[in-house]
């Protein structure tokens, strides 16, 4: 039997081991381990006295890519970002945030949700993780919409679709890991999520107040603050800037050389958050919480990497991804529309399946091919097909994969931040955040749309460090 049916069979049991319910990360590890078995043996022509050898060196391959790929300094960006969101969340800086963005922005049609939105964009930027922010503002924001007379379904949607800024706005996680599994410069992969990113709350903004202009009673607009009550607002704010500032310069230093590298500058980020924290009196029991969660959360994350590496390993192996390339490529359509077709098929695959695991999961195979429509790794921009080089084009891809794993987070049956909000909020069921989210698919509509067409909205930020 060839390698590519080997691949192509595996695949099918490890899908199908993940609809049965099987955990993403364990039905790709033991995928990627019986495919390296089978085409081991394969090798041996299935001869029953080399089974124990076959089985030696799938052993050993599988064992060495964990460590070789988790010991990279790059992952330790992972838990030093999810670290700095939960130790904010205790030194009260996403209260500051929403206080200050709904003094500025309340007296709007949907001012208290426009609030949230711009709240948890200013979150995002110092949290690597959607779940907590969609679970630290289901508490926060929620309330308060409520107390005015919102929509509840409507309240609900705006939390748990504002959550999904995380994936996308630095320092976020599943760039990171976006970028080891392609092999991409994670600074620059940063810098590039920060326009979209922002691009992003402000198209959720305009379409909230849209909504609340046509629709009177799903989120009145609220007044009365002062010029005094607004500026006093800001300084308690003011630590997120900085700390966003740090993180910039640690990647990019617009007036000279870096500051250090993204680990550091995550690294630091944290620290100065810790003190912040405990400058506004974290108590010894939320400082072990928030290590505790984020132990829990990295541990999470890299057992999926761990065992989706096995199963990366094997597709390798198995010449699978290589394959798929050379069959998108003689294809008979635009590269364009190939490209739409992948990132449609992206939106149906995250109904039913977590974002980092379909990610992992898919590109591997789906990666090269992109790459290859575009006319390789090495590409010039005026000989390529999207019109960009190749580096820039990996970076341009990362970001639409990213904002479509932020769709995946609140689209049913599986949107993990629905779940989150619902199960923090006793008097919503995941039904209500599911119909309040609804609008906001075509706001993640357009805003995809508009990446594909107008690539420097991406592109401009990471040119400019070269």
């Amino acid at each position: 039997m060839d390698p590519i049916t080997i691949g192509l069979w595996t695949t099918a049991g490890m899908l199908v081991m993940v609809v049965l319910g099987m955990r993403v990360a364990f039905a790709a590890g033991l995928a990627g381990f019986a495919g390296l078995f089978w085409l081991r043996w394969n090798g041996f022509d299935y001869d029953p006295a080399r089974i124990g050898k076959a089985l030696e060196i799938s052993v050993k391959i599988a064992g060495q890519v964990p460590h070789s790929k988790v010991s990279s300094q790059a992952l330790s960006l992972i838990p030093t970002f999810i670290l700095i969101g939960y130790l904010a969340f205790y030194a009260r800086l996403t209260t500051a945030l929403f206080e200050a963005a709904k003094r500025w922005v309340a007296w709007v049609p949907g001012g208290l949700a426009v609030s949230t939105v711009f709240a948890t964009a200013g979150f995002a930027a110092v949290s690597g993780a959607s779940v907590a922010t969609a679970a630290v503002f289901a508490r926060i924001a929620i309330p308060e919409m409520l107390k005015v007379g919102y929509n509840k379904q409507f309240a609900a949607g705006v939390v748990a679709a504002g959550g999904t800024l995380a994936s996308l706005i630095p320092p976020s996680a599943i760039l990171v890991i976006y970028a080891i599994i392609v092999e991409q410069d994670v600074g620059k992969l940063l810098l590039a999520g920060f326009v979209p990113g922002a691009f992003s709350a402000v198209v959720y903004a305009m379409l909230i107040i849209g909504i609340a202009v046509v629709f009177k009673n799903v989120g009145p607009p609220v007044t009365g603050f002062t010029w005094r009550e607004r500026f006093a607002a800001l300084p308690p704010a003011l630590p997120i800037v900085a700390v966003v500032v740090i993180i910039i310069f640690f990647v990019y230093n617009p007036f000279g050389d870096a500051w250090g590298t993204p680990t550091e500058g995550g690294a630091v980020g944290a620290f100065i958050v810790f003190l912040m924290a405990l400058y506004r009196g974290m108590r010894l029991s939320q400082l072990k919480e928030a290590l505790i969660e984020t132990a829990k959360l990295t541990v999470m994350i890299f057992t999926i990497i761990w065992g989706v590496l096995i199963y990366v390993r094997f597709l390798g192996f198995a010449e699978l991804p290589s394959a798929f390339s050379d069959w998108i490529t003689s294809l008979e359509m635009a590269p364009m529309l190939i490209l739409i077709c992948i990132l449609l098929a992206y939106a149906v695959l995250g109904m039913f399946m977590d974002a980092i695991g379909m990610l992992l999961l898919t590109l591997p195979v789906v990666y090269p091919a992109v790459m290859a429509l575009n006319g390789g790794e090495m590409v010039s921009a005026a000989d390529s097909a999207f019109g960009m080089s190749g580096p820039m084009c990996a970076i341009w891809f990362g970001i639409l994969v990213v904002k479509m794993a932020e769709f995946c987070l609140i689209t049913p049956p599986i949107g993990l931040n629905c779940f989150v909000v619902a199960g923090v909020r006793d008097d919503l069921t995941v039904q209500d955040v599911f119909k309040g989210v609804t609008p906001f698919f075509m706001a993640d509509a357009v805003t995809i749309a508009l990446l594909v067409a107008f690539p420097g909205i991406v592109l401009w930020l990471p040119s400019l460090a070269g």
